[in-house]
């Protein structure tokens, strides 16, 4: 097996995730562990550093992390591939569980957490993510996709599909293609990864500027696709009253502070997301 980590210019994240790959359960033997730099300011050295041994290193200069994991796809010696992202920290059974929900589906997503530093007092981005961050069970039962963070597949089913694309939700599409290749979709509650939640505004902002971006080269593909944006992008503001209620019945909060700090959250950044999925609509105007 091989676990492909795509990393660009985040150190420290990089060497918590190595840590927490060394504490498998899966026997040590039976993966290798591949990242794929991205080309980080801190050079290749300093990635070597940090990797120290643990992990083989490659250097993709295509930028973006689909072509980071297709690079590291590319010198996988393993017959199963396993995805997760510099910034995460998988728990000590992952492996073994995600390779264990292969013997009942061809590509699985597992289970996500969210985690924040102080979770008696998070910042009201932490508290929004601790609600909306990453529901790979909803998105692998419902929706067909798996985030990348969190993948699992055959070698051959990979390349049967082809590899991550660029300028797009690379996971959704990804998954997409394996779908309509005949491929099925599993969920593993019991591979989990952690992620840390996006601590400000600005992080947040950044965040889903990228996601829109992504999303919208996916939905301007379609027929009609930029028009259904459209009206999708206008009903964003009323969105978040739907759904309100997930932040009143949330376990992940605690008091009437974080869920109101979540509620004023959701209803900015509705917002904003409105107003930067109008622009990309605007900016592809001529073809639309």
């Amino acid at each position: 097996m091989s676990v492909v980590i795509p990393h660009y210019s985040d150190l420290e994240g990089l060497g918590l995730c190595l840590d927490a790959l060394a504490r498998q359960t899966f026997d040590r033997d039976g993966f290798e562990v591949i990242v794929s730099d991205n080309g980080s300011p801190e050079g290749e050295a300093a990635v070597a550093a940090v990797i120290d041994g643990r992990a083989r290193l490659v250097v993709v200069d295509e930028r973006g992390a689909g072509p980071a994991r297709n690079g590291g796809v590319a010198v996988a010696t393993g017959e199963i591939l396993a995805f997760t992202d510099s910034d995460c920290r998988p728990e000590p059974g992952w492996l073994a569980a995600g390779v264990e929900a292969l013997l009942q589906s061809d590509f699985v997503g597992g289970r996500m957490v969210v985690i924040v530093d102080d979770v008696a007092r998070p910042t009201a981005a932490e508290a929004f993510e601790c609600v909306f961050a990453f529901a790979n069970d909803t998105y692998v039962r419902r929706k067909g996709f798996s985030v990348s963070a969190n993948l699992f597949c055959a070698k051959a089913t990979f390349e049967t599909v082809g590899g991550f694309r660029v300028g797009l939700s690379e996971d959704v599409d990804w998954c997409q293609r394996a779908s309509a290749a005949g491929f099925e979709i599993g969920y593993a509650p019991g591979a989990v990864v952690s992620h840390p939640a996006r601590k400000t505004w600005h992080d947040l902002k950044n965040k889903w500027r990228r996601m829109n971006a992504e999303t919208y080269a996916l939905w301007a593909r379609r027929p009609a696709g930029r028009w259904l944006w459209l009206i999708r992008s206008l009903g964003l503001p009323l969105s978040a009253l739907a759904h309100a209620p997930r932040v009143l019945t949330s376990r992940s909060l605690a008091g009437p502070s974080q869920r109101f700090a979540a509620m004023g959250m959701l209803f900015r950044l509705r917002l904003w997301r409105m107003g930067d999925a109008l622009s990309l609509f605007l900016d592809g105007w001529p073809d639309a």
